[in-house]
């Protein structure tokens, strides 16, 4: 079998899963998130935290809560990784310094997953577990939520009401994560994945010094890493790594874990609006990116350029020959279009349009079909910016489902389209204009300028996945990456929330014969355009700086 027919063979594959767990799954998301019952689980939880999850919160609460529980995440984490030198279960690794615990508490907090140091390197086990992988949990939780409140925002009217956010955001963990992440870390384990809480070993020689190695708790925090959209790698390999990723199935399993819920949610989204058809049109938006991406990026690294390339099938180098080049294809894109930034190949080996595709994937918005929550979320943002579009052409007040988009509503969307292109942009313009930042570059010229913007894309989008060629465990880059993850992150999240309230309040706009049907294919074409154009007029000029210039030169 040739590599190209493989690549195909998996994909679809893939494709069938997805399918067969979209309903159920979708299904199940929608009651969690309409009941009214909670577990006795839950109820302690709630009883500890000191909320009452039966309080209906407007976006201004519901808002507080989301920031109120993230700062109190990003401090602890802090705190955590800097007391880390004391703490039992450490590995006899160090506390981690100021800058890069900011960073990693950061990273971790907005389902960003960033890493600017090696994970077996610098993380005990107390760390990892009770830090890094509450965090994968919870952060995930938390834009689900959001995402959960504007979908109500559209259902509900008259009464700007949201739900509750800590109700929201426990039933996430406990119903829908905890369960997924357990069944899922138990399949990694029969694939070969380790866990465990075993200190350092030592393996052998190698190229002249000692092999060590150490173990941890790798197949529980890799399973909530894939299906909570994080990305975070035990290893500094990520899934890469054998101990993470041993086989071709685990691989392929992982990009499933990547993407079932993104997409299951516009499910659930459709059950809760009362139009299971106004789901598969995000759906249908969702998949055809998602499927035109993958195309592309194994069309450019399966593309012949030379001797080399005709002997090695396609463009290995940085590639894992257990996973060959069309598998790595497929994760790179699942993972830069969802909020994950997980890898099982280095981007930064990809040929020059591979790492164009791959950075295009998150300045999409990362919504094709996008993180736990925040792709959702994404995409609805740009469904309203269509309608917008299409209430222009015809000289008509633009509706979506039963809700009219005025002037207030519309220009929340759009600070919320270009709030993260801004802080992509003006945080890479001052990183080449200084000229410190400019020495952790690997490379120059358009390769160099790449590994810069694909950095700050990555953060602000939170997806957390890098070009490796890019030191970034500098002051400068832990601190503005970490900022940029921040301001990414929470900026949308003010957006939509107010947006959410704002379309609660509204009565009912009934369908007349001139409404936009936005069920349809014809809408579901303008979608997929409008994101397209809208991201192509941000980011091209950038584009054609780094990855374009390097592809076209090669």
């Amino acid at each position: 079998m040739g590599p190209v027919l493989a690549g195909i063979l998996q994909l679809l594959a893939l494709i069938a899963a997805l399918a067969l767990a979209y309903i159920p799954l979708g299904n199940y998301m929608a009651r969690v998130y309409s009941s009214d019952q909670h577990w006795r689980v839950e109820k302690w939880i709630y009883k500890g935290i000191g909320a009452n999850p039966d309080t209906e919160m407007r976006w201004p609460a519901y808002l507080r809560g989301v920031l109120a529980f993230s700062a109190v995440g990003v401090l602890f984490l802090y705190l955590l990784q800097r007391l880390q030198g004391v703490l039992p279960g450490s590995l006899g690794f160090a506390s981690i310094d100021p800058d890069q615990a900011f960073n990693t508490a950061a990273s971790f907090v907005t389902n960003t997953n960033w890493q600017s140091y090696y994970g077996e390197q610098a993380m005990g086990h107390v760390v990892q577990t009770a830090g890094l992988a509450v965090q994968n949990f919870v952060s995930a939780a938390v834009g689900i939520a959001v995402a959960v409140a504007l979908v109500r925002g559209f259902a509900r009217s008259r009464s700007g009401d949201l739900g509750n956010f800590w109700s929201d955001m426990v039933r996430g963990v406990t119903r829908i994560l905890l369960p997924g992440a357990f069944i899922a870390a138990i399949v990694l384990v029969a694939c070969g994945a380790i866990q465990n809480f075993s200190g350092i070993h030592e393996v052998g020689q190698f190229m002249g010094g000692s092999q060590q190695w150490n173990g941890g708790a790798v197949a529980s925090q890799e399973a909530i890493k894939e299906i909570g959209t994080n990305g975070g790698g035990y290893f500094n390999a990520n899934s890469a790594h054998p101990f993470e990723n041993p086989t071709p199935f685990s691989n392929l399993f992982e990009i499933f874990l990547i993407l079932v819920i993104p997409f299951a949610l516009t499910r659930t989204f459709g059950l809760m609006v009362g139009s299971v058809k106004q789901g598969y049109a995000i759906l249908a938006t969702m998949a055809t990116i998602w499927v035109g991406f993958v195309a592309l990026m194994m069309w450019t690294e399966f593309a012949h350029h030379g001797p080399a390339f005709d002997l090695a099938g396609g463009a290995t180098e940085g590639k894992e020959v257990r996973f060959g080049v069309g598998a790595s294809s497929i994760f790179a894109v699942s993972t830069t279009l969802t909020s994950t930034g997980a890898v099982d190949s280095f981007h930064s080996s990809f040929t020059g349009l591979g790492g164009g595709i791959t950075m295009l994937g998150m300045m999409l918005g990362e919504i094709a079909p996008g993180g736990t929550g925040s792709g959702l979320y994404g995409m609805l943002i740009m469904a309203i910016i269509a309608v917008f579009i299409a209430g222009l052409m015809v000289g008509r007040t633009p509706e979506y489902l039963g809700k009219k988009i005025g002037t207030r509503e519309i220009k929340l969307a759009a600070c919320y389209i270009l709030v993260t292109p801004a802080l992509v942009l003006i945080f890479t313009a001052f990183a080449m204009a200084l000229p410190t930042p400019g020495n952790s570059m690997t490379n120059s010229g358009a390769h160099g300028f790449s590994e810069i913007l694909y950095a700050y894309t990555s953060g602000a989008n939170n997806n957390g996945s890098a070009f490796a060629g890019l030191n970034a465990d500098t002051q400068w880059f832990n601190t503005t990456i970490g900022l940029a993850m921040i301001l990414g992150r929470f900026l949308p999240m003010v957006f939509v929330l107010a947006l959410a309230g704002s379309l609660a309040e509204q009565k009912p706009v009934p369908e007349t014969a001139g409404t936009l049907r936005t069920d349809k294919p014809l809408y579901t074409g303008l979608l997929v355009g409008t994101i397209i154009i809208i991201t192509g007029l941000t980011y091209f000029p950038a584009l054609a700086l780094g990855p374009l210039a390097e592809g076209l030169a090669s």
